[in-house]
């Protein structure tokens, strides 16, 4: 064999190690599923060496699993649950993860056939879904936050709109000085007092009285930690970013301008269905 093709071939076969040796080198992806009560969220990531991570893949599905309450889960939202984890699971093997985390929350703690779909779920996918009690949930929500929007010099509350609870958790430079868990969450509220299209007078006032009742507990820890700095987090947050975001000061979270919530908030609360439909800022699930 001539010398230019034996060096030609060991050149090949050390470009072939090199890449397989850079691939043996990369970092590991994690993966994590979030079953909401409105929506099942999949984010997969790889950690960064000085820490914090990359997004590989993020995917999020409007599952609405409390459609017809929150006391069951219903057929169609049973199903398409089950659909939106074996697709999530196929992501999960084409992307060569090595560990998946899998939370349940509101509603999977409080629906009667909860315990069957996390059953189902691990026979017939293999995932594994947790059901984390509240106090857990809003911890976990403070971990990723904190991450999200590094340090800060002033109090602040993170709030977490879900779809069968709310998270409140009031932090410091200490760490967590507060955090609970409240069952008024949008679709429960939404099953409970929106009945009319758009919103009435008496129903904003019967919402308002509720809230004040459940959150008795949040309006005292406010006075023992006051804080002016609100950090929201899931998606009425993003979509409220999307329209009124003016920065990223991190590549994970926004600053949005309050400015322009008042007119924002008029705007969506006298709209009926269709017109809020209408809304294209507005993601229509």
């Amino acid at each position: 064999m001539p010398k230019h093709a034996i060096r030609k071939s060991k050149m090949r076969m050390f470009v072939t190690r090199l890449v397989l040796l850079n691939q043996s080198l990369r970092m590991p992806k994690f993966a994590v599923i979030d079953c909401g009560t409105n929506t099942f969220h999949l984010l997969i990531a790889e950690p960064n060496e000085g820490g914090g991570f990359t997004t590989i893949y993020r995917e999020r599905r409007f599952v609405k699993l409390a459609e017809d309450g929150i006391q069951r889960i219903g057929d169609k939202a049973y199903q398409r649950a089950f659909n939106t984890l074996e697709a999530y699971a196929q992501k999960i093997n084409e992307h060569q993860v090595v560990a998946t985390r899998v939370s349940g929350t509101a509603a999977l703690r409080t629906a009667e056939n909860g315990p069957q779909f996390v059953a189902e779920v691990k026979d017939k996918i293999g995932l594994e879904i947790a059901i984390i009690p509240g106090k857990e949930e809003a911890q976990l929500i403070y971990e990723g936050v904190r991450q999200a929007i590094g340090p800060q010099e002033e109090p602040w509350m993170v709030m977490d709109i879900g779809g069968g609870s709310v998270e409140f958790i009031l932090v410091d430079q200490t760490g967590v000085r507060w955090f609970e868990s409240f069952p008024v969450g949008v679709a429960v509220l939404y099953k409970k007092l929106h009945q009319t299209e758009p919103i009435s007078a008496v129903e904003i006032e019967q919402t308002q009285l509720f809230l004040k009742s459940k959150l008795v507990d949040l309006e005292l820890a406010l006075i023992r930690f006051p804080t002016n700095h609100l950090v929201g987090a899931a998606g009425t947050f993003d979509v409220v970013a999307n329209i009124l975001g003016k920065a990223k000061p991190t590549p994970h979270c926004d600053e949005v301008a309050l400015d322009g919530f008042e007119q924002l908030y008029q705007r969506i609360i006298t709209a009926n269905r269709e017109e809020r439909y209408a809304m294209t800022e507005i993601p229509d699930d």
